[in-house]
């Protein structure tokens, strides 16, 4: 069988009306001739739920499709459906989000215009009000915060292509042969934060990641893991937040950025307190810094090589930027 210029690759975990309706939304997409050609790929990461197998074997037969016997997170059933596949370009798209027509089209010129982009990020609009942004690609800050660009902001007000810190992994394109290169998602972080960790580390070798509106998604937004402050959600992302910086920063840039991140940090769990977290997110964190001197976490570490000192000073200037836009709601 030929093989196809881009897969589109969905990690699924109960949801099956979502997970109907982003299906159906892209079939509309392929039946488009402009379009370029196209597989998609199902990874249902141990779902609980009723007639979601039945659903995908009956009504998309034609879907490639992994079942997997629990839930393994986000990055493993992202990493096993990239694995599935050798299309040079790979779409990962939420179960939640419903495609607009163009999708397809618009990521794939975008990613082909520059040969060092690594991902392109579409315009995430929200499920209940399309005319606000849920994202237009992700922020990374000194305080050691990361942000949806443009959230909850018009969404037309951001109808330019824009470079941006990292594509955010609910609904953008990659370059096969940066994963080839730099490796998959990594499974350490389960769900939440690891699309940064793979968008910073594409950096740290020199590629870039950007934003294309042209590209429209709906999203719902934590339909698999509830609101969009919870327990699950808190105490993942903060342990995460702690081993991002620990994997991909020298030394001596954790150095020169310890005062901004402790500040961060400190800010971040007086928030999580008044909504009675807060405990939970300081437990989040000493989990993180545990991660990064294991065995496990040593290993991830990505190593300082002189030859991307230049990269690691523009990273810099990219966290004192998205520091000053954060403040200043830029």
């Amino acid at each position: 069988m030929m093989e196809k210029e881009i897969a589109v690759v969905i990690p699924n975990y109960n949801g099956k009306e979502y997970l109907q309706e982003c299906l159906m939304s892209l079939d509309r997409e392929a039946a488009d001739p402009a379009t370029p050609s196209l597989e998609i790929i199902v990874v249902d990461n141990g779902s609980r739920e009723q007639g979601i197998r039945w659903m995908l074997t009956e009504l998309w037969p034609d879907v490639r499709k992994l079942f997997l016997e629990e839930n393994t997170g986000f990055s493993h059933a992202v990493n096993e459906g990239i694995k599935m596949t050798r299309a040079p370009y790979v779409i990962l798209l939420n179960n939640d989000t419903k495609v607009r027509q163009g999708f397809v089209k618009a990521l794939y010129e975008a990613i082909r215009r520059d040969p060092k982009l690594f991902s392109v990020s579409a315009r995430m609009l929200q499920w209940d009000r399309p005319e606000l942004l849920d994202g237009a690609g992700d922020r990374y800050c000194v305080l050691g915060w990361a942000y949806a660009r443009g959230k909850g902001r018009p969404a037309a007000d951001f109808d330019r292509p824009e470079k941006v810190f990292s594509a955010c992994g609910g609904a953008a394109i990659y370059r096969r042969s940066v994963f080839d290169e730099i490796g998959l998602f990594d499974e350490a972080h389960f769900a939440y934060l690891e699309d940064l960790d793979i968008g910073y580390r594409a950096r740290i070798h020199g590629y870039e990641n950007a934003y294309e509106p042209r590209a429209e998604v709906i999203h719902y937004g934590s339909a698999s893991s509830g609101s969009r402050y919870n327990e699950f959600k808190t105490k993942l992302a903060s342990a995460n937040s702690v081993y991002v910086i620990g994997k991909n920063m020298p030394f001596l840039q954790c150095l020169i950025n310890l005062p901004f991140l402790l500040t961060g940090f400190a800010i971040k769990a007086c928030f999580f307190s008044g909504k009675r977290m807060g405990i939970l997110y300081l437990k989040g964190l000493w989990k993180g810094c545990k991660r990064i001197f294991s065995e496990e976490g040593r290993a991830a570490k990505v190593p300082f090589r002189w030859k991307h000192l230049g990269n690691y000073l523009k990273i810099q200037g990219q966290l004192y930027l998205n520091t000053l836009r954060l403040l200043t709601k830029g």
